[in-house]
């Protein structure tokens, strides 16, 4: 596996914790240097100095809200610059909404349409053109097992989830024979702070089911590195995302009852 020289500058979304700052500390291994965009600047700040002391790369701080049109708008510019010019794009910010729809609150269910969908699709409009043009780049659209079918009490997450892989393997077929690279990661249960929320118990999950976002964030750039256009992190989790796409939807729905009974 050789890592493509020309890949010297990355754009990482979600870059303040989690599978985000994972990818950014990899790809620093890697020789690359950083644009960091999360919500947190202080935590940017951290990851720019562990970055330059541990790797020796540099790191650009952006902090921006991606629900937010402005702080959307800033990353797309910077995108756009074809002075500094991004070969890599990130898309690893998100976050998911749990619990009946009925009882959800519909700005938060927005918001996490805006960030999951909007921003995503967005980001990748502006990084792309640029990329073809030079006829070298990749793109690596963080989704999830989540969006291979429907999951009650997490409607919206796995909805949104489900576009992000439809999405990215249609544009990773359009971009066939460009130089550009689309890859769809599709994680399952990984070590973050998503899961620290009241309405997700991880120890109903076995230990062994668990990844952290390390070696989620490493697998998705080997798998990138080879030219693979899909990454399902972990053995185990691959027999999982084969069983949830064949199973069908009724067999999955029994399931998913009686397996979250003990949390809903």
């Amino acid at each position: 596996m050789t890592w493509p020289r020309e890949w010297r500058t990355a754009l990482v979304t979600g870059a303040s914790s989690g599978i985000g700052r994972a990818f950014a500390v990899a790809l620093a291994q890697r020789g690359v240097d950083i644009v960091a965009v999360a919500r947190r600047e202080d935590r940017l700040d951290e990851l720019a100095a562990e970055i330059s002391e541990q790797h020796d790369r540099t790191v650009e701080p952006l902090a921006a809200d991606l629900s937010d049109p402005d702080g959307l708008a800033a990353v797309e510019s910077r995108l756009a610059d074809e002075s500094r010019p991004v070969d890599i794009l990130v898309n690893a910010a998100g976050f998911g909404t749990a619990g009946r729809f009925t009882d959800s609150k519909v700005a938060i269910e927005q918001k996490e349409i805006d960030v999951n969908i909007s921003a995503l699709m967005r980001l990748t409009r502006a990084a792309v053109p640029a990329m073809v043009a030079r006829r070298t780049g990749a793109v690596v659209n963080v989704s999830s097992l989540a969006g291979h079918q429907p999951l009650p009490w997490w409607s919206t997450y796995a909805a949104t989830k489900a576009y992000v892989t439809s999405f990215s393997r249609a544009l990773a077929a359009e971009l066939r024979g460009t130089g550009v690279r689309v890859l769809t990661l599709m994680p399952g249960f990984t070590r973050t702070e998503f899961h620290r929320n009241d309405h997700f118990t991880p120890n109903l999950i076995p230990g062994p089911a668990w990844m952290t976002a390390e070696a989620v964030a490493d697998a998705a750039l080997r798998g990138l590195a080879r030219g693979r256009t899909e990454s399902i992190p972990g053995w185990h989790m691959k027999i999982v995302g084969l069983a949830s796409r064949l199973s069908p939807w009724p067999l999955t729905r029994l399931v998913l009852r009686l397996g979250t009974r003990r949390v809903w």
